[in-house]
């Protein structure tokens, strides 16, 4: 039956991020399955092209525009020629999936939703995706709050909850973490405003008066502008350059994280991170802020703590630092929450099952 699926991914770029990493992940794990997998990216290339399977057929558009007619075209005949008959659109690609839809009416869409703010989302959020979603033939919700907004809000049949999933895809043992040896506190997001450093780096400035061999290391993308700009700042007029250190992209995270001591994430909103899941995966105990789905894989509650509110931030992660027996059953249950319940394993039986289901 596998051979008979022809799939493809469909993403904005192949910069690192949680929905570029997850396209990718799932691209390179169907064509393991047997199925015949193709990977499309419509605006930029990036960091995770090397990281394509051979077996994955890939496709770069180039688009300029919103509605870029020579994209639309060209991504027509490519799934036409290809006999592909479902397209798997992450986040925002879904438009140009519907614009291919409209000269190719056969096409089947599954919109696959990775909204990384779903505390804040009610019944007039993304109005568009709201009035196109009868398009759709399927939606995959990566939380179970996205799920149940999708199926409230969406003129959808078909909405599935799917977890996340962990891959390292590069084994390399590339960056060596700056600073002390010892209790070297990572945190792996994107310089964007959702992701809260500012809370991080206040929460480290009461870290360090009571651990002062702590050293805070932010790892991923420095965008260009005021939020980057702000941590920056913030780093400067706190004389914080010889503890916190930032490192931009980086691919080898599993190479990261085995010389970190403890994962955070400071984030006032979310989805279900997969910066999380990696953390589980590498067997690092964590700290985290109450959002999107967090508490439901971080299962000892005294390492969950409210967004915005960087003492709380500082008191878990101090308990941690003083407590090798707390360190080591947080790491534990995370690693075995993981294990069981976001497997790539368990993720793409389903993702297959559903796309049977759809043909």
């Amino acid at each position: 039956m596998n051979e008979q699926i022809r799939i493809l991914q469909l993403i904005d770029s192949l910069q690192v991020g949680g929905a570029e990493v997850l396209a990718v992940n799932i691209a390179n794990a169907l064509s393991n399955e047997g199925v015949e997998s193709h990977l499309c990216v419509t605006r930029n290339e990036g960091p995770l092209k090397e990281y394509i399977e051979p077996a994955v057929q890939y496709l770069f558009l180039k688009r300029k525009k919103t509605v870029d007619i020579k994209s639309i075209y060209k991504l027509k005949n490519y799934i036409k020629y290809n006999n592909i008959s479902i397209i798997h659109a992450h986040s925002t690609s879904y438009f140009l999936a519907i614009c291919v839809k409209f000269i190719y009416p056969k096409l089947k869409i599954i919109w696959h939703d990775h909204y990384g703010k779903s505390e804040l989302l009610k019944n007039t959020s993304r109005l568009s995706i709201q009035f196109l979603s009868f398009l759709f033939s399927g939606v995959l919700s990566v939380n179970l709050k996205l799920f149940e907004w999708s199926k409230k809000y969406l003129v959808v049949k078909r909405v599935f909850f799917l977890k996340n999933f962990p891959v390292f895809m590069d084994l390399k043992r590339t960056t060596v973490l700056k600073g002390a040896k010892r209790n070297r506190i990572v945190h792996v997001a994107g310089f964007r405003k959702q992701k809260d450093h500012l809370t991080l780096l206040n929460a480290f400035k009461i870290i360090l008066n009571q651990e002062p061999t702590s050293s805070l290391h932010l790892i991923g993308k420095v965008y260009k502008g005021i939020y980057s700009d702000s941590i920056k700042t913030f780093i400067s007029d706190h004389n914080l350059s010889k503890y916190v250190f930032l490192y931009d992209v980086r691919s080898d995270i599993k190479n990261i994280l085995d010389q970190a001591d403890i994962g955070v994430l400071s984030s006032d909103s979310e989805g279900l991170p997969i910066s999380l899941l990696e953390y589980g995966l590498a067997k690092l105990p964590v700290v985290v802020t109450n959002v999107g789905d967090c508490a439901a894989v971080v299962t000892n509650k005294q390492v969950v703590v409210p967004p915005k509110r960087s003492d709380k931030l500082a008191d878990a992660i101090v308990c941690l630092i003083k407590d090798q027996e707390l360190r080591d059953k947080v790491a534990f249950d995370l690693h075995a929450e993981v294990l069981k319940n976001y497997a790539i394993e368990n993720s793409i039986k389903k993702i297959i099952k559903i796309y049977t289901t759809l043909i």
